[in-house]
């Protein structure tokens, strides 16, 4: 930038007399002014239109967006209201199948005269998750008892199954005892007498006892009796699981382990 020097000191620093010149207003002013402000209306104008463009554009995605979030719980609440719907008619009122976790509920129970059935359930108001009837008698399981170390294992094949297929799903296994075969055992449905008896129990989370057997005389299978107590289960693979007893005082009692096994 050039700078501006005086000639001398009687020279004056006004730059509004040296450097600018002030004239009248004239028709050409008037003129340049009507074309400055068409220019602004111009200019005033699309930035209106600009805008107004971008406001209904934000509206839209806006609308769009409502409606989109407007339909998400309806389709949610439908899929919920036929899973609801599906599993009341599957299994009732006041029954469901769930998974299990670590910590389940596990009942050993069978008349005298008859055979040892093993549940296992999350909860004990809720339906069994596994349920199976083993070809031992209850008699002679008790006897085992008495040693003080039960060791029951599963097993079951390895068949070609659809996926997804758990291992508490199969149907038939062979059954072992403290190292001794003892049968078979099937699984089974939580049927009403199996209901009846896990109903009497109720709540007990540990204990053993004798119920009332059914029949009279010698047609009686004789006392139904029942062990319950809190397993821990373990899974070590899609093909095998473990059912640890657990005993609340760290000692005393029997020591119990079931084992399941696809092999």
């Amino acid at each position: 930038m050039r700078t501006i020097m005086t000639r001398n000191p009687h020279d004056s620093f006004s730059f509004s007399r040296r450097y600018f010149h002030w004239k009248k207003k004239g028709v050409e002013d008037e003129r340049d002014e009507d074309m400055v402000e068409i220019l602004n209306l111009n200019s005033s104008s699309k930035f209106e239109e600009k805008e107004k463009g971008k406001t209904e554009e934000i509206n839209s995605q806006m609308r769009s967006l409502s409606l989109g979030s407007a339909k998400v719980p309806r389709k949610k609440l439908s899929v919920m209201a036929a899973f609801k719907l599906r599993s009341a008619l599957a299994l009732g009122k006041t029954q469901f199948t769930p998974g299990l976790g670590t910590k389940v509920v596990g009942t050993l129970f069978g008349h005298r005269r008859g055979h040892v059935h093993i549940a296992f359930q999350e909860d004990f108001k809720l339906n069994p998750a596994f349920l199976v009837e083993l070809a031992t008698p209850t008699s002679i399981l008790v006897k085992e008892m008495a040693s003080g170390l039960v060791r029951i294992a599963l097993e079951c094949e390895k068949k070609v199954r659809k996926k997804g297929f758990k291992l508490i799903e199969e149907p038939m296994w062979r059954t072992y005892c403290n190292g001794k075969k003892c049968g078979y055992a099937m699984k089974r449905e939580c049927g009403p007498e199996e209901w009846k008896v896990l109903n009497a129990i109720g709540p007990i989370s540990m204990g053993a006892g004798v119920l009332p057997g059914r029949g009279n005389g010698a047609e009686s299978d004789g006392e139904l009796m029942y062990m319950r107590a809190k397993f821990e289960r373990v899974v070590g693979s899609k093909d095998s699981e473990a059912f640890y007893m657990m005993n609340p005082d760290g000692n005393g009692g029997p020591e119990l382990s079931i084992y399941l096994l696809r092999v």
